[in-house]
């Protein structure tokens, strides 16, 4: 099954996107934090990670240098969530090396899911 790592701060954020996830079939994990989502990143090695460019304790660029940076996580598609303006986030998530962006809030079930299904690597 599809696994798939939430990097998100914000509890109702992170909640939401894996109840929406989890309505799709993917399996989910949850990280509340950039070390933390490093970590799990490294350990589950899940099939995209979807990437908060605001989080407490790291930005997103750097987390995502890191990502990128790492032989065993570089190949996982990223995709940068942010509530950033549109041509902001798709220039952000360009210069940060993410395979795309998503933008916040997410209110459309069905779009969601098409994006997702987008980003992952094609079997």
């Amino acid at each position: 099954m599809t696994q798939i790592l939430i990097i998100e701060d914000i509890l109702d954020n992170a909640e939401l996107m894996q109840r929406m996830l989890h309505s799709g079939g993917y399996q989910t994990l949850h990280a509340p934090d950039a070390e933390t989502g490093l970590q799990m990143a490294q350990t589950h090695h899940p099939d995209l990670i979807l990437l908060d460019l605001g989080l407490p304790d790291y930005d997103g660029q750097t987390l995502a240098g890191w990502l990128l940076a790492d032989p065993q996580t570089a190949p996982i598609p990223l995709v940068a969530c942010t509530a950033w303006p549109l041509e902001t986030a798709r220039q952000m998530a360009e210069s940060y090396g993410c395979a795309g962006y998503i933008s916040k809030p997410i209110t459309n079930l069905k779009q969601f899911l098409a994006q997702i299904a987008s980003f992952l690597p094609k079997p």
